[in-house]
């Protein structure tokens, strides 16, 4: 054991009348909801990055915390990060967690020095994954940090790093398995441009199709059952990437013929960069069948960029999780609390509060939103709105009417549709009933 976490019990539910700061207040993870434990519906993940590997950094000022595997050499300080890691999910109670390449081991001289790393702490993982119950929700390779990214990985003009790339992806993926990871994650940093001055759009494009053929085709080759995942975002850093919205994912995905083998992971942040929100790109990508998995954090509405804030908004998770459970649920994907506490939130009991305040926002938001299905009236005003399209002539139109047919039809009928209202007042205070 080690000293960071010295004095902090393990996380438990003891109920909303809790005043224990350190203590569950909704999320029960045995908890019946919708014919399924809360725990299972949710599939909740930490993300080694934001809680351990990120340094309290911003754009105006440098490393804000002191955390003690930063002293010592590299390695010995990420062999202590991983100690700190799993007492972390074993005092959050939590069942799965999240990595890319980079957050677990430092990089080395070369790709082959920088995967003796890698294994060297993964294969401490694979061991305290023995012996604890938290598994491996998705691995990731990082290919934006490095300087040898700066104009991207699979779309970069220099056919070497599209190739240390792909070898990157191929160890990382490889861990992934052997770990039993779910799924795997490829989230393109810099894929896109930043001045099309330079820039032949087409061709990195089809390189980023090819590249992603391949993971597919690797995947495959070594057994891995997970899903593949693509996870969109509209910018920050790049002026505009490749994979902005789900909309824009699905189109690459149809142009590459890899529709049926990639789904997407969608966080609430990059939704509202892409002038969404996070419910329109669930229910986008639950309508063309690719929901894979899901990262929970929030935006700062006042600032322009991707600020990583724990959720905390009940309302907006109900309305995703509505999207969930009409989708079935996230099958191998879940929650991933891509998020990190504030630069000034120094305390290790910081992370703490951070994960149990988005578990139990989560857990609610999971309630209201199956309480909203049971109640049904929501569902009924949707159907009601639509229920024109069931009649036999409306069918008749997206089927075998010509346009010239469907015009006669109007004179010959004497059809002049007035307008409806759409209720959207009503259907808000509806939703608001349930939260």
């Amino acid at each position: 054991m080690t000293d960071f976490f010295k004095g902090l019990s393990p996380v438990k539910f003891e109920g909303p009348n809790s005043a224990n700061p350190l203590a569950y207040r909704h999320y029960n993870k045995d908890e019946i909801v919708a014919g399924k434990r809360m725990e299972d519906h949710i599939r909740p993940a930490v993300a080694y990055w934001h809680t351990f590997a990120w340094e309290g950094g911003d754009p105006f000022g440098g490393r804000s915390f002191d955390r003690p595997w930063y002293a010592g050499s590299p390695m010995e300080g990420a062999k202590l990060k991983a100690d700190v890691a799993f007492e972390f999910f074993n005092l959050l109670d939590i069942p799965f967690f999240c990595f890319h390449d980079v957050d677990v081991a430092p990089e080395g001289d070369s790709l082959k020095e920088s995967i003796k790393n890698l294994r060297t702490i993964t294969d401490i993982f694979a061991k305290k994954m023995q012996s604890q119950r938290t598994k491996l929700l998705w691995g990731t390779a990082n290919m934006f940090s490095n300087r040898r990214f700066m104009a991207g990985a699979s779309t970069n003009p220099d056919p070497d790093v599209f190739a240390y790339a792909a070898a990157q992806v191929k160890n990382m993926l490889e861990i992934t398995h052997e770990l039993g990871g779910a799924n795997y994650v490829l989230w393109g940093g810099r894929e896109g441009y930043e001045t099309l001055l330079n820039t032949r759009m087409k061709d990195e494009l089809d390189h980023m199709g090819r590249f992603l053929n391949l993971v597919v085709e690797h995947a495959k080759k070594i057994g891995f059952k997970g899903t593949i995942l693509i996870e969109p975002k509209p910018q920050e850093p790049s002026k505009h990437q490749y994979d902005y919205d789900v909309a824009t994912v699905y189109g690459f995905l149809k142009t590459y013929g890899l529709e049926k083998e990639v789904k997407v992971n969608i966080e609430v942040g990059h939704a509202f960069l892409a002038g969404h929100s996070f419910e329109h790109e669930l229910h986008l990508a639950r309508s063309l069948g690719i929901l894979g998995s899901v990262d929970a954090n929030r935006n700062d509405l006042q600032s322009g960029w991707d600020t990583d804030q724990f959720p905390n908004n009940v309302g907006e998770m109900t309305l995703a999780f509505y999207e969930i459970l009409k989708n079935g649920g996230l099958g191998n994907g879940g929650f991933n609390f891509d998020a990190k506490v504030r630069r000034q939130s120094l305390d290790p009991a910081d992370l703490l509060h951070g994960h149990i305040g988005g578990l139990d926002t989560l857990a609610r938001g999971l309630k209201a939103a199956a309480a909203l299905i049971a109640d049904g009236t929501y569902d009924k005003a949707v159907d009601e709105r639509y229920a024109g399209w069931n009649t036999p002539a409306a069918k008749k139109m997206l089927t075998s009417e010509s346009l010239a047919d469907i015009a006669a039809r109007v004179e010959k009928d004497n059809i002049n549709p007035q307008p409806r209202s759409g209720r959207q007042e009503y259907l808000e205070n509806l939703i608001n009933r349930f939260v």
